[in-house]
This record gives structure tokens, sequence and C-alpha cells, in this order.
């Protein structure tokens, strides 16, 4: 899914209490995972809230909500953005940043970034994609392209860093995007 589609989306506990909703994803181990949330208060006027949420606090990424156990698993928005920055954070955010291969092509620049929830209860929320608005370099200069992403990313602030055969497998809908990812990082393991 795109992270775009969680911001704003209600924070509700198991309970089907309405505690707050997602204003910023805050990601952890150099941009390769979710690291947790920043949270703003549910309604018209209501701004950011003191309170963050940490990915290993998430009992469910829904379609229409994000699900906690109870109001417990709150925590300061400090504590969520140092453990993230403890764990590779870049600190920064990644729209808006240049996609380079290894080899120095630019493939485009960052809309938005894709993200796939693994295993049970949650499991990991990690980053296998971005959203790119293409350059020339791509063929489809200006359109919105996705780009799989290996297990390991590298990441500047500025420039994000992909292997050049990342461009053999540059989709542009979101339905065949997990296979894609999967024949990318089976091809840089050499199984591919």
């Amino acid at each position: 899914m795109r992270t775009s589609a969680i911001t704003k989306r209600p924070v509700v506990t198991l309970d089907g209490e309405d505690v707050a909703q997602i204003k910023d994803v805050v990601y952890s181990a150099g941009g390769g995972a979710v690291g947790g949330f920043t949270l703003a208060g549910r309604g018209l006027f209501a701004g950011p809230l003191k309170q963050g949420l940490a990915w290993s606090s998430v009992a469910a990424l829904g379609s229409d909500a994000v699900m906690i156990a109870d109001e417990d698993a709150l925590e300061p928005t400090q504590s969520v953005l140092d453990r993230s920055a403890s764990t590779g954070g870049s600190g920064g955010d990644i729209l808006g940043s240049q996609v380079l291969t290894d080899s120095g092509t630019d493939l485009g620049t960052v809309v938005d970034v894709i993200v796939e929830v693994s295993g049970a209860d949650s499991g990991q929320c990690d980053v296998v994609g971005y959203e790119v608005e293409a350059s020339q370099a791509l063929g489809t200069k200006g359109t919105k392209v996705l780009i799989p992403l290996p297990d390991a990313v590298a990441a500047s602030g500025e420039h994000l860093i992909v292997p050049a055969s990342a461009k053999d497998f540059v989709g542009q809908d979101l339905a065949g995007f997990g296979a894609a990812v999967e024949a990318f990082r089976a091809q840089l393991r050499g199984q591919g």
C-alpha cells in the first residue's frame, strides 16, 4: 500500500474507541521499514498530539483504520522518533528525493512510498518500493511509476540509491508490484 493512504487513518482501540489519527509515517532502519507514526487529534480543529505510536504497538493495519490494543500503546512522540533514529533512521522526509541507480542514472523523484505488511499480528511493515515521477531514463518522463527496492536501502536524505537492475522491474500498477519486488530481490540474491 502507499503510505499516503495511511495518513489521516483513524487509530482505534480493540474496544472501538477512536483515539487519534495518523499524521506522519516515521521510517526506521535507513528507510527500510516503518518505525511508527506521529499522531494528530480527531476532528476539524485538532492539531498534532504529543503522543506517537511505535510500529511494535500496532495490532493491525487495515484499509480503514490502524488498530491498537488500548490507549496504553501510545507513547511520547519523541520516544518513537528516538527509537527509529537509533535503528538507523535517516531522520528526514524522503518525498521529493531523487532516485539514482548505483551507476549514477537519475530514475526520477519520489512522490510516495510503497510498504508491505508481513506476518501475523502486523509482523513488520517493510518499505518495498517508491512511487516516482519518472525521468527520461525510464522512457516515460513525467508519469508515475513504481520502482522496487532491495532488502537494504541506501538513503542520504536528498538521494536514494537503488541497483541499476531496478530499471528492469519498474511497474505501473500496485496490483502486480509485489511479484516485481520478489523477482527483483531474487535476482539480486542470484536466484533469478
